[in-house]
């Protein structure tokens, strides 16, 4: 599969970073791999332009915009490798369990 150099999500899909995990304590001893936990925290890369409704066909807005931080379920989304090697994923909007202030 080869890199992406941008990615358009479709509808209320929502194209997400997950924040790095910790790899060292507040005192500096480092964690093995195992100990790391999976960071449920990203900043919001790119956005849809939102689901459509039933009854009129138009677009919904969606809930979050780009560079807002949010609160992420500890399984699912979709992965994607983009140009640089960096790993995003995608969500749908309603999988997105709050935004972060």
């Amino acid at each position: 599969m080869s890199a992406i150099k941008r990615i358009i999500p479709m509808l209320d899909r929502v194209l997400v970073k997950r924040a790095e995990t910790l790899t060292t304590t507040k005192g500096g001893i480092v964690l093995p791999e195992k100990a790391q936990g999976k960071m449920m925290e990203g900043t919001v890369i790119a956005v849809g332009p939102g689901a459509r409704n039933a009854q009129t066909g138009e677009h919904m807005k969606p809930a979050v915009k780009e560079g807002d931080r949010i609160l992420l379920p500890e399984f699912g989304g979709t992965k994607v490798e983009m140009e640089d090697k960096k790993e995003y994923l995608l969500f749908r909007e309603s999988d997105i369990l709050a935004k972060l202030e």
